[in-house]
Order: C-alpha cells, then structure tokens, then sequence
C-alpha cells in the first residue's frame, strides 16, 4: 500500500493498529475507525447491538473515548421484511445510547446480504495513546473477555448450538470495552489491542511485530467460553479460522502437546471480543484486581520476552 506523508497522522495503518489516530492539539487527537459484517445471530435486534459494541471496540483498544458514529448497511431489496433492517438499527442505536455515542447518519447500499457496522469517531489524550509497537519485554498480558464466539455462531449457523452456549457468547459480546479501558489508563499499561477478527494468537502477533518482542501464551491459562471445546471437536470452524491458521501459522509455534481444540480456540476469529492488554509487570495485579471488582473475567494469560529469547522467526510461542 503506498504511503501518504501528510502532518498530524500520529497512527497510521502501517502496524496494523485497530483505529488511526490525528492530532487536533498539542493534548488531544482525534481517533477513527470502520468496521461491518454480515449476521452472526439470528436475532436482528442483538445483531445491531453486536455490531455497534464490535464498532466501538477499536477506539477503546486505543485508549480513546467514542464520541459519533456513522452506520453503513447493505440490506436487500427482496426477500426480506424491511422492519428488520429498523430492528438492527434499533439495536445498534441502543448500543450507542449506552456508550453515549451520538449517530449522526450513514449510508445504505442495496446488497444481496445484510451487513452492518459503524464508521466511529472519538478523541484520546496523546498521553493515553495505546499502540501495537508499546509493548515492552516484561509486560504481563491481560485478556479481559474468554474465547470462542467465533466457534458458536458456526455452531448456530449449522443448527447445531445450544440456547445456553449461544447466549454465553452474546453476552460476551453485548460488553462494551469502555470500563476496561477506563480502568487501564489508571495503571501502567503500554499497548491494548482488542481481540476480533484474526483471533487471539492473529492479533497478539500483531502487537510483538510492531513492538519487535515476543510472546508466550500459557494455553491452559486461555478463559475458553462453554461449549467452545465442544464445537471445535465437531469441526465447526469458521472459514476465518482456517484462513487465520495458515496466515499466523508461519510467524507463531503452537506444539503438539497443545491440544487440538484448544489450538483452534486461538485461532477462533471474534467478535466483539475482549482487549489484550500489555501492562508494567508491577502493575499487572492491581490492575487485574480492579479489572475483576468492577465485574470483568480478567485473565492472565502470558508474558512479553525479548525477541531473541524465543525460536526463530517465531513472534509468539503458546505452551
């Protein structure tokens, strides 16, 4: 992709970050990002909702505060009721409402499937900036949402999930960021990333690229959603999953005596998922213990190393 030279740009998309970033002042920056996809749940209500929280994800990962939203819909102009494309909207409106985001309009196409998303604006402090190339060898890594939505709305999309796992995995992804950020900017933590579409193992080797460290992941240490393990083994894996196996394959080591299911649980591409978050070592248990009070499943997962303590040409290595 060519290069664009052009003053303010203080994140671009060189490192993969999850939103660009713009100064506006000496202080403040504006941050912005994209995001759409087609129906992962039936219900078109909670898709909206999911959505939005998806959309809104990527400026919390930076460290910033939402602020306006555009939506973007692909909706079909046969076959479907066009009271559920107000039944999406309704859903991502409420989702909004609930980050005190104010839509201030989008666009629609005609499309052959549903899609749905946000164009989202926010500001961050430049001092509060978290980016992919932050982390420091030492930092204890923190994952703030379990594993697997991606594995269960395959499930469900093959008829095969239960009510209580797909519920589960709604809730996961009904939880907005916001308080999780909040409660990181309170402590020592030098890169967030958020957990979406190239999954845990995708998106961690992101941040020790930019960040030129490396990574260990203790797989028993993973918060897996229920039911996850169970449709791994039955081979309900999502196409991105595969496509995020052979990508991120090259770059990361995940041996044998890892588990086959689980193995695909890091993979797994989600939705809405929860922040990865890099923190100062003295850090990591205050932060965890303020991450848990305030009712968020905060893990432990792993640590950042230098580089050259791991094998070659491998940015992340799972035990």
């Amino acid at each position: 992709m060519p290069r664009q030279h052009v003053p303010g740009v203080l994140v671009g998309y060189e490192n993969s970050d999850d939103a660009g970033v713009f100064e506006l002042t000496p202080d403040i920056a504006l941050v912005q990002t994209v995001d759409y996809f087609p129906p992962i749940v039936d219900d078109p209500y909670i898709y909206g909702q999911i959505a939005a929280a998806n959309s809104l994800s990527d400026v919390y990962a930076m460290g910033g505060v939402p602020k306006t939203a555009l939506s973007i819909v692909g909706f079909p102009t046969a076959g479907l009721e066009f009271n559920i494309l107000g039944d999406i909207m309704r859903g991502g409106i409420d989702k909004l409402n609930e980050a005190g985001v104010a839509l201030l309009g989008g666009h629609s196409v005609r499309d052959d499937e549903i899609k749905f998303g946000y164009a989202i604006t926010g500001i961050v402090e430049k001092k509060n900036i978290k980016q992919n190339s932050g982390a420091r060898p030492g930092n204890r890594i923190i994952l703030t949402k379990p594993l697997g939505t991606g594995l269960i709305t395959t499930a469900l999309k093959r008829g095969k999930a239960s009510s209580e796992h797909v519920q589960a995995a709604v809730n996961v992804m009904l939880e907005l960021n916001s308080r999780a950020a909040e409660i990181c900017l309170q402590f020592r933590v030098d890169a967030m990333t958020d957990i979406t579409g190239f999954g845990l193992i995708g998106h961690a080797s992101e941040v020790a690229k930019a960040s030129h460290i490396s990574i260990r992941i203790d797989h028993r240490k993973v918060p897996i959603l229920r039911g996850a393990l169970e449709y791994s083994r039955a081979g309900f894996c999502a196409g991105g999953l595969t496509s995020n196996r052979d990508f991120f394959a090259k770059i990361s080591h995940v041996p044998d005596s890892v588990p086959a299911d689980v193995q695909n649980i890091l993979f797994d591409p989600q939705t809405s998922g929860g922040l990865l978050i890099f923190s100062h070592p003295e850090d990591a248990d205050k932060l965890l213990a303020s991450l848990r009070a305030s009712g968020i499943p905060a893990v432990e997962i792993g640590e950042a190393i230098p580089q050259a303590d791991t094998q070659a040409d491998h940015l992340l290595t799972v035990s």
